[in-house]
Parts: structure tokens; C-alpha cells; sequence
């Protein structure tokens, strides 16, 4: 009878170690993605507006660590009174041809001379004449909530929001200056699209 306790004990032991051995161990946060490199440097402006600078300012944060994963670390940051004044600022800068892309930052609310609706389509109008006078990519990260409530709650949530967006425009920025290389490249060699 000891015999057979024994080999029970045995074999319970054996199931739980054979268990916990065959658990894989998860790791601690996913793996980083492997993001591909340039062939030549990139320089970036990233203009954002001071109006809600504390909210704006998040988008700026997110967008800075993630254009540097995308293997751009050459970032001037330039700041303007409101959104309204982005789209000189791009066309100057644009126009140096000193940047690769132009990125635009900014919240556009209610209230002050100007309809928040108006603010926001001139803005995103000028913006795209900007990138189609000058042929340098510009990107938008200028929003336009309905309606937006001077509230702890509606700036939380719009903090949160303008992280995913900066993270968004940096992949659209670093995804769009590789797709232009390879096709500047293959203009220069004289490949067909």
C-alpha cells in the first residue's frame, strides 16, 4: 500500500511538473515592429498651434516617439499662435527646402472671431495647396471636435485622442516619405510606375 502511495505521489508530481514546464512564458510587452530605413536622411517640421497648447502638446509628444521608431530623428519643432496661422508657416518652410514633410497640429474650437467650421476647412484647404504648390508631403493633425466643453472630461478625452493621432500622422508622414523615395528613385532612373 506505501508502494502504491508512493507511485500516486510519483506520478502527481511528474503530471505537475511536466504542466508547468510545457506553459509557455509570456513575455512582459509585444515585440517592437522592425520599421525600414531610408536611404537618405529626413528632416521633418512639426508646427503646432499654442491655442490648448496642453492638449495639443500630446500629439506633438506621441508623434516625436514614434517618428523616431520609423528611424526620422531629425525634428524641428515650431510653434504658432492658433491653427489658423499653421498653413504660412508650412509654406514657408516648405518652400526652404529644408524638410522632407511638414507636419500641422492644432484644436480648433468654438468661440473667438472666427467659426471653428471655417477655421478648420481653410486651414486643411491651405494646407493641401501647400503640398501640391511646393511637392513637399503635409500632413494634418489640425481636429475639429462638434462640440467641445471647456470640461476636465472633455480634455482628458481629447488628450488621449491627440496621443492615437500623433502616432497615426507619424506613420502616415514615415510611410508616405518611403513611398516618394522609391518613387523619386525610380523617376531618376527612369523606371516606369
Amino acid at each position: 500500500m506505501n508502494q502504491m502511495l508512493q507511485d500516486q505521489d510519483v506520478q502527481a508530481s511528474q503530471a505537475h511538473t511536466s504542466q508547468t514546464e510545457s506553459v509557455p512564458d509570456t513575455p512582459a510587452s509585444p515585440p517592437t515592429p522592425e520599421h525600414p530605413h531610408f536611404a537618405k536622411p529626413q528632416r521633418v517640421a512639426f508646427v503646432q498651434s499654442s491655442w490648448h497648447r496642453d492638449v495639443v502638446e500630446e500629439c506633438r509628444i506621441s508623434f516625436l516617439k514614434e517618428i523616431e521608431a520609423r528611424h526620422i530623428t531629425n525634428v524641428d519643432v515650431f510653434e504658432v499662435p492658433g491653427s489658423f496661422e499653421i498653413p504660412l508657416h508650412a509654406q514657408l518652410l516648405a518652400k526652404t527646402r529644408r524638410y522632407t514633410a511638414i507636419v500641422a497640429a492644432g484644436l480648433v474650437v468654438d468661440g473667438g472671431i472666427y467659426r471653428h467650421e471655417f477655421v478648420a476647412d481653410t486651414v486643411i484647404k491651405a494646407l493641401m495647396d501647400v503640398q501640391l504648390r511646393t511637392e513637399v508631403p503635409v500632413f494634418s493633425a489640425v481636429l475639429t471636435p462638434q462640440q467641445f466643453h471647456e470640461t476636465e472630461v472633455h480634455y482628458d478625452f481629447f488628450r488621449k485622442h491627440f496621443v492615437i493621432k500623433g502616432i497615426e500622422v507619424a506613420e502616415a508622414c514615415a510611410n508616405t516619405l518611403h513611398s516618394l523615395e522609391r518613387l523619386r528613385g525610380q523617376v531618376a532612373a527612369g523606371i516606369p510606375g
